[in-house]
């Protein structure tokens, strides 16, 4: 069943932003650290098997300096500087096998794909990045609380400036073109891609596919399903701390993000999504800078979206935004 507004409403709802004064400060000062302790990105060739595709099998530095791993494809007969695609992985997930990210490089692009810190144990795609915690407070299993009393030790802190790295890291490799960076990613991957377009400028696009870790607050309140009900349980329990939660999550909010972003996009959303309510998305699209954006409504579909119907769309965009890899 549709589990939100009716679509007429979702186009136009535009919620008040809750942004901390210091949103810009944070995350200037959180990215110069990270850059001041950067190395030399380590993509080392891996044999994986394939006749049409170089691999490399990525090491580089993400926040503070912590060696964040990562896979990066290249279409081996290809020649030149060529765009490339950064992926972001959805909740739970690793950086799997080079295998199982083909699509972009077989569609002519450089892709490279990063492991989200901590995560890869859910039983599907593997992780090989660990996450040193700092301060080890208590959390509800999963990753939503980890560290979320305080936005300096919040998990997303991390994890969204090693994707901020990543696309240093792929700028700055010989085989692609640094103004043909694209990132991309599916629901927490979604949320993830829209942090760095709110980050990063000069991205040739920002495709966020319905993406979580938006209106945190609104998703608490019209959603029981997981990973949100991850900031629930913890609420349930810390009682005391809902004003403090909020407040941390003000700085890691896609809506947030979205308001800085200019890059050109194409969001998604479906209308039977409980675990990343409709409304969550479009307030985030809705408050999107960038002129050049649409969205893809899919009516019958929960979290799954579009799925591979959305991937084809979004081959198609890039071919028509870039050309021909």
């Amino acid at each position: 069943m549709f589990v939100d507004w009716p679509v007429d409403r979702l186009q136009s709802y535009l919620p008040a932003r809750d942004e901390p004064k210091d949103f810009d400060e944070f995350w200037a000062t959180t990215l110069q650290q990270a850059r001041d302790a950067q190395w030399p990105a380590q993509f080392t060739p891996y044999d994986a098997g394939l006749s049409t595709v170089d691999v490399y099998d990525v090491t580089l530095p993400g926040f503070a300096g912590q060696p964040v791993r990562g896979w990066f494809l290249v279409p081996r007969h290809a020649t030149g500087r060529l765009p490339c695609v950064v992926e972001y992985i959805g909740y739970g997930g690793g950086r799997g096998l080079p295998h199982e990210w083909l699509v972009w490089s077989a569609a002519g692009y450089a892709h490279l794909v990063m492991d989200t810190r901590g995560q890869g144990s859910n039983g599907s795609l593997v992780g090989d990045t660990p996450d040193p915690d700092p301060v080890g407070l208590p959390q509800t299993p999963g990753f939503m609380t980890r560290g979320i009393a305080d936005p300096q030790h919040y998990y997303y802190r991390r994890v969204f400036t090693d994707a901020v790295r990543a696309v240093d890291a792929a700028r700055a490799h010989p085989r692609v073109d640094p103004d043909r960076v694209v990132v991309t990613g599916g629901s927490q991957g979604g949320g993830i891609t829209l942090a760095v377009a709110g980050l990063v400028d000069g991205l040739a696009a920002a495709m966020p596919d319905v993406p979580f870790l938006c209106h945190y607050r609104r998703a608490t309140e019209i959603t029981d399903a997981f990973p949100y009900g991850e900031l629930v349980s913890y609420l349930k329990t810390h009682r005391g701390d809902v004003e403090q939660v909020f407040a941390t999550l003000g700085y890691f909010d896609g809506v947030n993000f979205a308001a800085r972003a200019h890059a050109p996009t194409r969001f998604s959303v479906a209308l039977m999504d409980n675990v990343c309510p409709p409304s969550t998305v479009f307030a985030a699209y809705n408050h999107y800078a960038g002129n050049d954006k649409n969205v893809t409504v899919w009516p019958y579909n929960g979290h799954e979206g579009g799925a591979g119907f959305q991937r084809g769309d979004q081959i198609r965009f890039l071919r028509g935004l870039l050309g021909d890899a």
